[in-house]
This record gives C-alpha cells, sequence and structure tokens, in this order.
C-alpha cells in the first residue's frame, strides 16, 4: 500500500471526490477532470455521496460539500468542548462565587453537560445530566436566541419571555433570568459558538437571588461572556 492509497480503491476515489470539493463547487465533467476518475464511476460515486449528505447540489446543479461533514466535524468539536468545560466552569464558579454549567439543548429540552457547583453556602445545584425546558432561565434564551425565525416563533409559545426579549439578548450577547426557571434563583448565560459560528451551547452561573441581585448580569455578565469565548476558541481549532 503507498502513501496515497489505502488499498480499498472505492473509499480512496470517494475521498478524493471529497477533497476536491473542498476548494468549492465542481460540475461532474470538472470532478472527472479534477480526480482522474472515470466519469462513470465519478457519477455513481459522487450520488452516493450525495445520499448520504457527505455531498449536495447548489442551485446551478454542481456539485458541493454536504452538511454531514460539518456536522462530523461539530461532533470533533464537541468532544473538545466538554474536555475543555471542566476546568473553565471551575474557574468561573471561583471567580463568581456561583454553581456553574454547560447546557445543550436536546429537541425542546436543555441538557446540563457539565457543571462546577459552588463549595459552600446556598447554592443552586444542577447535576449533569439533568434537563430543564426550553421555556424559561437565561441558558434557554441563549440556546435559542439565535434561533431561525419559523423555529423561534414556534419555540416561543408558552415560554417566558419573548421575542423582543431575545432580540435584547442577541444584540448584548447575554441573558439573565430571576426567578424565571425556579422562584428564588438567578442567572446568566452566555452562548458558546462552533466553527460555523451557530450557537452550540449556553455557559451559566446560577444562585440565589438574595446574593445575585434582580440584575444579575451587571456583576457578572463579563465573567460569564469570557468562559463562553474561551470555549468557543477551543473548538474552533482544528
Amino acid at each position: 500500500m503507498d502513501k496515497k492509497n489505502s488499498g480499498v480503491g472505492v473509499l480512496d476515489k470517494a475521498v478524493r471526490i471529497l477533497a476536491v470539493l473542498e476548494s468549492g463547487p465542481h460540475s461532474l465533467a470538472e470532478l472527472v477532470t479534477a480526480t482522474k476518475i472515470a466519469r462513470p464511476t465519478a457519477h455513481r460515486l459522487a450520488v452516493a455521496l450525495e445520499f448520504h449528505r457527505f455531498v449536495a447540489r447548489d442551485l446551478t446543479g454542481r456539485f458541493i460539500l454536504g452538511p454531514r461533514a460539518g456536522e462530523l466535524g461539530a461532533s470533533a468539536g464537541e468532544d473538545r468542548l466538554l474536555a475543555a468545560a471542566s476546568p473553565a466552569l471551575i474557574a468561573l464558579r471561583d471567580a463568581t462565587g456561583e454553581s456553574a454549567q454547560l447546557y445543550r439543548r436536546q429537541g425542546d429540552q436543555r441538557i446540563c453537560v457539565a457543571a462546577a457547583e459552588r463549595l459552600s453556602g446556598l447554592r443552586d445545584s444542577v447535576p449533569v445530566g439533568a434537563s430543564f425546558t426550553m421555556q424559561a432561565g437565561s441558558a434557554a434564551q441563549i440556546l435559542l436566541a439565535w434561533e431561525d425565525a419559523d423555529k423561534l416563533h414556534r419555540a416561543l409559545t408558552n415560554a417566558r419571555f419573548n421575542a423582543t426579549h431575545l432580540s435584547a439578548v442577541r444584540r448584548r450577547g447575554w441573558a439573565q433570568s430571576v426567578g424565571e426557571r425556579e422562584a428564588g434563583v438567578a442567572s446568566v448565560s452566555a452562548p458558546v459558538r462552533g466553527p460555523n459560528n451557530r450557537v452550540i451551547a449556553a455557559v451559566s452561573i446560577s444562585g440565589p437571588i438574595e446574593r445575585l441581585g434582580r440584575q444579575p448580569g451587571r456583576n457578572h455578565a463579563a465573567a460569564v461572556v469570557a468562559t463562553a469565548a474561551r470555549l468557543s476558541e477551543v473548538i474552533s481549532k482544528k
């Protein structure tokens, strides 16, 4: 086996097609020229890759990279996200004195995927794996705020916040809630973004209103935003 071929011919040819499409859209004729794969084989492989969403078509019918490649890249980024989350949340907890969490969206729920609890005193305890509605809380606001209009409209049904509120969240880049998810609890959240700038998670701190106050973002938004930005950098590295 040489360094350019794995020994599995059909796989090598499929990878060659994907490598060519990294540079931009190609017609079938252009794919054949660039890959030196016979036209019937190139067409068969491109259509098969399209079926599996590794390849798609642009408006003129040319082949382009499909969404599946990006999804796999995002999954790799998520592994890096979880690996980096624990030390980042511990640092955020120590900086703010409040429990810190990382949330991911799963359908109509948000799941705590990492957490660092305040070590003593009154605190908001959120165990890893805990799920909450997407209709209340600053993390829910963050995970919804950058959705497209149709999805956002559906998601806001019965929510404790509205489109105007989320517009303000997008403008300032962070969210806060006071007694929204749970009576007596306040929180501040900021977005973690993937390589395509899509919001994939929310960093939060939460604690009793008595300590965080009714404008918790005033004192803590900067630290939460900075932590979210650091995690975004980690998962954007190739």
